[in-house]
């Protein structure tokens, strides 16, 4: 049996950081916009035990690679005597804060519960994928939504149609980087759902990250020229919304070449679900 699907990325459209909790992790509340573009994952069945990945990532080993990760993980729990060979059409820019990683673990573990017919719900493979990241089980679930806690508690919000240019800056930006240094906010009042759709949010990242990367301070004082820029998650990846497609490649043919980018639609639920064959 032979499975495609994809795994999409996401933007954060806020991201208050409110608190730091005892065991290092962070206290947040942020919005998850999903988009419709992302990697394409292939999984073909195998009826040993074996775990290949066939499609290499530079400076992850495949045994460090959250795809393999969450595979092996899956298989520990059902004990299933399957396996898996894995490709990877990679689209979305690694450290961007696109949510990559985390998206194609999630894809994984939902690939592989219907190929090895393992019937595990989807609130089981949560629980699952958050030992692998805290933003795994928002792609599990597969919905745009509002996050607190660390990124675990979700609640699915239908967000308005957007269309988002983004761009990657020329740089990489690790999240344990900007997690552990010392000047980022960790106070920030927690606000309602309610409060944000009046008055907007912001990134408490951001500040931190333009004074140690510059190439991101200079994507968003670039695209600010064409809308209200905003960085996602720890970036380096920064966007801003359009009403239309063409408004949104319009000012992507102009992006410096020095930077990639990408336009996409904002959407509410994952094709993921979708594109699985029905039983």
């Amino acid at each position: 049996m032979t499975l495609s699907l994809l795994a999409p990325a996401k933007l954060n459209l806020f991201l208050h950081i409110t608190g730091r909790r005892a065991d290092g992790y962070h206290e947040l509340q942020t919005l998850f916009q999903l988009l419709d573009y992302g990697d394409t994952l292939h999984f073909d069945l195998r009826q040993d035990k074996q775990l290949q990945l066939h499609t290499a990532m530079p400076g992850i080993t495949n045994e460090d690679n959250l795809i393999i990760k969450a595979a092996r993980v899956l298989q520990q729990i059902t004990q299933l005597p399957l396996g898996v060979d894995i490709t990877i059409d990679k689209r979305i820019p690694m450290g961007g804060g696109l949510g990559g990683g985390s998206s194609d673990a999630a894809c994984t573990l939902v690939a592989l519960n219907h190929l090895w017919q393992s019937h595990l719900s989807t609130e089981k493979l949560c629980a699952i994928g958050a030992q692998l990241g805290a933003d795994v089980p928002v792609f599990i679930q597969g919905r745009s939504a509002w996050a607190e806690g660390i990124g675990d508690r979700l609640q699915a919000l239908d967000l308005p149609e957007q269309w988002f240019l983004v761009i990657k800056p020329n740089c990489h930006v690790p999240t344990a980087d900007i997690f552990s240094r010392e000047e980022l906010t960790r106070d920030t009042t927690a606000i309602t759902v309610a409060a944000f759709f009046e008055q907007g949010g912001h990134n408490d990242c951001t500040a931190v990250v333009c004074e140690h990367y510059p190439d991101v301070a200079a994507a968003l004082i670039w695209l600010n020229n064409y809308g209200s820029a905003r960085l996602t998650g720890t970036g380096a990846c920064v966007f801003t919304t359009f009403s239309t497609e063409d408004k949104a490649r319009a000012v992507l043919d102009e992006v410096p070449g020095t930077w990639t980018g990408f336009v996409a639609k904002g959407i509410n639920q994952s094709p993921t679900y979708s594109l699985l064959p029905r039983n």
